[in-house]
């Protein structure tokens, strides 16, 4: 069996501290950190929150299906992996890809929605990425790229891509960033996709703001007009669309995707107990899903490269910490055998949902820091995809917030 140890020193991993990097010195230094460094800089998610264990527990092991491979694209510090896992161009020559929601089709096949830029770029290429589909049998892939969503719109452009089912069945998928929450729907999961228009949001009540450290007032003349960052959004099983942004803002739309959505107040990671406050603007890829009793929010901090797991029964007020979901030093995304892989950077977690419960996370992955992927240098971004016991999570969940 072949692992791979970043520092050469890892202890076994638990729930406490599989998450934290082992170095001994950490210890001897804890002291001197606790006099020079005010509580808001300590990554609070060790603590917990109010169910049994945190959401990066609750990973499965990834089938081992054929060989491991080392003679892949990516830095060795990767480890052994299945490049069939997932999305990806093997070869390195093509594309980069990113994003990756995946929703399980009426024929039983699994359908992703992604991105993709020319690899020869870097990942700067990623502000001119395109938006594609992406087909499987298996919901943990291979993934075989479907083409362009809408190659006569826009030459394709679509990154920041997610996609859900509409209250009459008609499948969407959403873009947001370089294109303003702009929505393309079918009646078939496979296409083809129809412009329908753009998402509109009132903020007569208050103010959009641009990312959750954004001080700007919340209320007062002259919003500046709403702009789609990092959009979010499901069906809510009482009909109405909900939107989370990149700053931390819940949107309510009665019954139409399009809107206008409602700013339902604050960045609800203000203030949060538990969820570090510093460098809030830094939060960013938040993914909501209703499962168990309780929405769910995954949020990722691009600078600590940590992600963190907020839950709350009516979706809108009321959010609880819930622990770390994931970070890259930790040994969650681990095979069947054993094996364990650490990617760079995970970003832009996807879940897919069947019989009610979360099965699988999917994230887009880059093997080294983002500046230096330069483009035709043997590194790159995939969509990975990971199963998950939502159930269990789901069952662990139920009365968590009762007295006990």
């Amino acid at each position: 069996m072949i692992t791979h140890l970043e520092d050469g020193f890892r202890p076994k991993a638990t729930s406490r501290t599989r998450h934290l990097k082992a170095r001994p010195i950490f210890f001897f230094l804890l002291p001197l950190l606790n006099l020079l460094l005010p509580d808001s800089a300590y990554c609070q998610a060790d603590q917990g929150g109010i169910g049994p264990k945190p959401f990066i527990d609750y990973f499965l092991p990834i089938p081992v299906c054929g060989k491991l491979c080392t003679d892949v694209w990516g830095a060795a510090t990767v480890g052994p992996r299945n490049p069939n896992n997932g999305l990806e161009d093997i070869t390195m020559k093509h594309w980069d890809y990113w994003d990756g929601k995946i929703i399980r089709g009426p024929d039983g096949k699994y359908w992703m929605f992604g991105s993709r830029w020319d690899q020869a770029i870097g990942h700067s290429g990623w502000i001119h990425s395109k938006a594609i589909e992406a087909v499987s049998t298996s919901a943990l892939g291979p993934y075989q790229d479907d083409g362009l969503c809408w190659p006569d719109n826009e030459g394709g452009k679509g990154p920041n891509v997610t996609a859900l089912q509409l209250l009459d069945g008609t499948y969407a998928v959403v873009v947001s960033e370089t294109r303003n929450g702009d929505v393309f729907t079918s009646r078939s999961i496979e296409g083809p996709w129809t412009y329908l228009g753009a998402i509109t949001a009132n903020q007569d009540n208050f103010h959009s703001l641009g990312d959750p450290g954004d001080r700007r007032p919340l209320h007062g003349p002259n919003p500046r007009p709403w702009h789609g960052s990092n959009v979010t959004l499901i069906l809510r099983p009482d009909g109405r669309y909900e939107i989370v942004q990149r700053s931390g803002q819940i949107l309510i739309s009665r019954d139409n995707v399009l809107g206008p959505y409602e700013v339902e107040g604050d960045s609800i990671y203000r203030s949060l107990p538990g969820l570090p406050q510093d460098h809030l603007e830094r939060l960013e890829d938040p993914v909501i899903w209703f499962s168990g009793g309780w929405y769910h929010i995954v949020v990722n901090n691009w600078g600590d490269r940590r992600a963190y797991h907020l839950i709350s029964r009516n979706g809108i007020t009321g959010w609880k910490f819930q622990g770390l979901a994931y970070e890259p030093d930790a040994d969650f995304i681990r095979y069947a055998n054993g094996t364990v892989n650490h990617w760079n950077k995970l970003e832009r977690p996807g879940v897919l949902i069947e019989n009610g419960h979360l099965t699988a996370i999917s994230l887009a992955v880059i093997d080294v820091p983002k500046e230096d992927e330069k483009g035709n240098d043997g590194h790159g971004s995939k969509v990975i995809v990971i199963p998950f016991d939502g159930a269990g999570m789901d069952r662990d969940l139920a009365h968590a917030d009762q007295p006990r």
